[in-house]
């Protein structure tokens, strides 16, 4: 069996966080994180607000220094030492494309910086060329190289953001929520625009969102956070068809579907209660304390994921 292209392996995040009195308590943001990614794979990860997710795909490139675990790309761990290197194989586009995007800097600037840092251009016309192919990939025109950020609308800025990202050739993209910022028409000229460079170039995505519709078109496997931690990763389909974690359940049965005859006869599953703090982990399973299903078990037990079948992999002891 080829090794993974990705290889995430027991990724810890903690930051430190003042109390009211004072006291520095951890903050577990991604706690015992386990993935892989193949080449030319999309990982879809979807969860609730303040799951981790965006952490999760930070910490992978290193902008978050990891309290635990190891990432490994191609089978070499990603350190300090060689993240430099990895940044030509490992490139992000990011949710917000107000901050994301440096407004002292025109566009041509903008994307043709990754291509300075890694001097991936023989001469300055050659740099422009593929500056400008760059742009008329991702739907801008030639005359916008000249303008700055804040002449563009949300979804042009993301446009120039996912042309730095591809600056480089990458291997592999952390998509996180790339297209939440943009309306639904142009949602699905950038989606059918990530697919067709997966296509053309074999390159890999983990695609971060809170759209289960858009994460089910795009991703061969969805992997689904719940404060911290993964609580079922399978196939897209799969996962759609038979979710088996209360939790997804819940997600899916929120998903909207345009069919009224459909919508009616579905039973929508609400969730009781407030997500856990993270400072203060309930014991055992995460999710117990909104769980129809929780026992004992749960409250004393930590779930692992375990797989039920086809690779698909369940954290949960009633399911």
């Amino acid at each position: 069996m080829s090794e993974h292209l990705l290889e995430v392996k027991n990724l810890k995040e903690y930051f430190s966080v003042r109390n009211g009195v004072g006291k520095t308590l951890p903050l577990k943001a991604v706690d015992d994180v386990s993935f892989t990614i193949e080449k030319g794979e999309t990982l879809g990860l979807v969860g609730e607000s303040g799951c981790g997710k965006t952490t999760v795909g930070r910490t992978i490139l290193r902008l978050y220094k990891p309290t635990g675990g190891q990432v490994l790309f191609k089978g070499e761990e990603v350190n300090d030492k060689n993240i430099g290197h990895m940044r030509k194989k490992m490139q992000m586009v990011f949710q917000d494309p107000y901050s994301s995007l440096d407004p002292r800097m025109t566009v041509e600037d903008i994307i043709g910086e990754p291509l300075d840092v890694h001097k991936l251009y023989a001469n300055r016309k050659e740099r422009r060329d593929k500056i400008l192919e760059l742009m008329s990939f991702v739907g801008l025109n030639a005359e916008h190289a000249t303008r700055y950020a804040h002449e563009f609308s949300g979804g042009q800025r993301q446009r120039i953001g996912i042309a730095r990202a591809l600056a480089v050739n990458p291997e592999f993209i952390v998509c996180d929520e790339p297209v939440s910022a943009l309306d639904v028409s142009i949602q699905a000229q950038v989606i059918n625009m990530f697919e067709e460079l997966q296509e053309k170039l074999g390159v890999a995505y983990l695609f971060i969102a809170h759209d289960l519709l858009v994460v089910h078109h795009i991703s061969k496997r969805i992997a689904v956070m719940y404060l911290g931690k993964i609580v079922e990763i399978a196939d897209a389909d799969e996962l759609n068809e038979q979710p088996i974690h209360p939790y997804t359940q819940s997600l899916l049965s929120a998903v909207p579907i345009p069919d009224p005859d459909v919508t009616r006869s579905r039973k929508r599953i609400v969730l009781e209660g407030d997500v856990p703090s993270p400072l203060n982990m309930p014991s055992g399973c995460p999710f117990r304390t909104r769980c129809r299903y929780a026992t004992e078990q749960c409250a004393r037990e930590m779930p692992t994921l375990t797989d039920r079948g086809n690779g698909h992999q369940v954290a949960c002891w009633n399911k």
